[in-house]
C-alpha cells in the first residue's frame, strides 16, 4: 500500500484487520510526513518514541484478534488535552515546562483503544482565538494557499485542522467553545464535530468557559468523525457534567438515508453583506438534502442576533475564574521579581509575562462583567440571553425540525496577519454562526460542500437535538455524499 497516510482512519482500521498494514508502518508513515512539514507548525511536541511503542503494542493486539476500531490508529492530540510526562502547555507561555503526572480521560479512552499518539498540535492560546496567531509557538499555517499568501486554519483548533487536511496524521482531538472544531475544519477542508455539551468528559482538558467547552473529533471525513467520537464519549465520574447516558455506535447510525427528516433553515442567518459564494453554498446545500429526501423548512431562531455579545461576556467571564490559578506558584512559568517585592508583584509579573495580548484582554472583559456593579449589567443579562437562545432551539425541535442547516463560516480562509492587528472585534465575527451551538449546548458538525472563487474549500454547519449525534451524523453523511468534496491542497510544504 503507498499513500499510507491518505488513508481514512475506516480505511486504516480494515486494512489493519486484514493484515494489510502494520500500526507500525503507518505511524512511521505519519511521523515522516510531520517531520517533512514544519513549515506548518502544526505539531509542537513530537512524540516518536511514545507512537512507536504505542504501535508495537497495537500490533500485538491486533495479531491477538483484540481490535477496538481505533487500535493501531495514529491521532494527534490538541495541547490543551493533558497527556502524561508529555508537555501540556495550552500554548501559553504560563505553562512552560508543565509535564502533568496524570491523563485527561478522553486521551486514557483513546490510548485504551489502541490509538498511538504522534504528538501535540498548536492551538490559540488557552483555545482564545479564532486563528491560530495567539500561540507561543507561533502561527499555524493552513495547508491551503492562494498565491504566495499563508493562510489561516482557524482557531483555536488550527493545528489539528492544518494536520488532518496535509495527512500528517489520520485524525485528531479538537476542543471547541464557540466554533474552535467548526470553524478551522470548515476553513481547511475537514469535517469536525462538537458533541452535546456533556457528552464528552471535560476532566484532563485545561479550561477557557467550563460552561462552553466540550471536545471532538476532527477527521477527514464524516465516518471517521463517528468511529472517533465514539471512542472518546462516556460518562466520567470525575467530570460533573458528564452525563450518565449510554454511547450510541455512531458509525452504525451512517445508513445515507435521511427520507422524512424535516431541515430548518433559520431566516436570521441570512446576514447583511454575507457573500454570494456563502449565500449559494448554503442554498446548495438546502437543495442537496431535499434531493435526498428531506423535507426544508424556514424556521426562525429570534434572539440569534444577541448570541455573539452574550458569548463575549459568559465566555471571557468564566475564563478570568478559570485562569486565577496560573500565578507562578505551583507550575509553569514564574517570572523574575526585585529585591524588596512581595507576592502581589510576583502575581502580576508572572501573568504579564506568562500570558499572551489576547488572553489578557479576555480575562480583564471577563474580570469587569463579575466586578460589583456591572454583574446584573453584563454577566446576569448575558445568561438571560442564552436561556432565550436555548428555548428557541427547544421550541424549533419540539416543533419536529430534525436537524438545522447553515453556513460554518462567513468567508473562506484569510491570510495570517490580516485580521490579527484589526479591531479584535472583526476577529470575533468568525464566530458568529457557531456560538448559538455552545450557547445552546447541542451538537454541532461542519461538513466541506465546495470552493470559493479561488479554490478554497468552504463548509456548512448542521445543528442537531442533543443526544442526537446519530441522527446528525447521519445527515451530514448524506450531504457530504451529495457534496462530493474531494478536493486536497497542493502540496508546496
Amino acid at each position: 500500500m503507498t499513500d499510507l497516510t491518505k488513508l481514512t482512519i475506516a480505511a486504516a482500521r480494515d486494512a489493519l484487520r486484514k493484515g494489510e498494514v502494520t500500526s507500525a508502518e503507518l505511524t512511521t508513515a505519519c511521523l515522516t510526513a510531520i517531520d517533512a512539514a514544519d513549515a506548518l507548525n502544526a505539531f509542537v511536541h513530537k512524540t516518536p518514541d511514545v507512537a512507536q511503542a504505542q504501535s508495537a503494542a497495537a500490533d500485538q493486539r491486533l495479531q491477538a484478534g483484540d481490535a477496538p476500531d481505533l487500535c493501531g490508529i495514529p491521532l494527534g492530540i490538541k495541547d490543551l488535552f493533558c497527556t502524561k510526562g508529555v508537555p501540556s502547555q495550552a500554548a501559553s507561555r504560563i505553562l512552560e515546562g508543565f509535564r502533568p503526572e496524570y491523563e485527561s480521560t478522553v486521551t486514557t479512552q483513546l490510548f485504551d483503544a489502541g490509538a498511538v499518539m504522534l504528538g501535540k498540535l498548536n492551538m490559540d492560546e488557552f483555545a482564545m482565538g479564532s486563528s491560530n496567531e495567539t500561540s507561543v509557538y507561533g502561527d499555524a499555517v493552513n495547508p491551503w494557499k492562494v498565491d504566495d499568501r499563508k493562510l489561516t486554519p482557524g482557531g483555536s483548533s488550527g493545528g489539528s485542522a492544518s494536520a488532518v487536511a496535509a495527512d500528517l496524521c489520520l485524525g485528531a482531538t479538537g476542543t471547541d467553545t464557540g466554533g474552535s472544531i467548526r470553524q478551522p475544519a470548515a476553513f481547511t477542508g475537514i469535517t469536525g464535530i462538537k458533541p452535546t455539551y456533556g457528552r464528552v468528559s471535560r476532566w484532563g482538558i485545561v479550561a477557557f468557559a467550563s460552561s462552553l467547552d466540550q471536545a471532538g473529533p476532527m477527521t477527514k471525513d464524516v465516518r471517521d468523525s463517528a468511529i472517533l467520537l465514539r471512542a472518546m464519549s462516556g460518562f466520567d465520574p470525575k467530570d460533573s457534567t458528564s452525563a450518565d447516558i449510554a454511547v450510541p455506535d455512531f458509525e452504525a447510525a451512517l445508513t445515507g438515508d435521511i427520507r422524512g427528516k424535516v431541515i430548518g433553515i433559520p431566516r436570521e442567518y441570512r446576514m447583511d453583506g454575507m457573500p454570494a459564494e456563502i449565500e449559494k453554498l448554503w442554498s446548495d446545500g438546502t437543495a442537496m438534502l431535499k434531493d435526498a429526501g428531506a423535507e426544508i423548512r424556514d424556521i426562525t431562531l429570534p434572539h440569534t442576533k444577541y448570541a455573539l455579545p452574550a458569548y463575549y461576556v459568559i465566555a471571557p467571564a468564566e475564563a478570568s475564574s478559570n485562569l486565577a490559578r496560573y500565578d507562578g506558584v505551583r507550575f509553569g512559568h514564574r517570572a523574575r521579581i526585585a529585591q524588596g517585592d512581595g507576592i502581589t508583584e510576583m502575581y502580576e509579573k508572572t501573568r504579564a509575562e506568562g500570558f499572551g495580548p489576547e488572553v489578557q484582554r479576555r480575562v480583564m472583559v471577563g474580570t469587569y462583567v463579575l466586578s460589583a456593579g456591572f454583574y446584573d449589567a453584563y454577566y446576569n443579562r448575558a445568561r438571560k440571553v442564552r436561556a432565550l437562545i436555548k428555548r428557541d432551539f427547544d421550541q424549533v425541535f419540539a416543533d419536529g425540525v430534525d436537524a438545522i442547516l447553515t453556513p460554518a463560516t462567513p468567508s473562506a480562509a484569510f491570510g495570517l496577519g490580516e485580521m490579527a492587528d484589526a479591531d479584535p472585534i472583526k476577529m470575533y465575527l468568525n464566530d458568529v454562526f457557531t456560538v448559538t451551538v455552545n450557547l445552546a449546548g447541542l451538537p454541532g458538525i461542519a461538513v466541506p460542500t465546495g470552493t470559493d472563487a479561488t479554490g478554497l474549500p468552504l463548509g456548512l454547519q448542521l445543528i442537531g437535538r442533543p443526544w442526537e449525534e446519530g441522527d446528525l451524523l447521519n445527515v451530514a453523511y448524506s450531504l457530504e455524499r451529495a457534496a462530493g468534496f474531494v478536493a486536497k491542497p497542493d502540496r508546496w510544504w
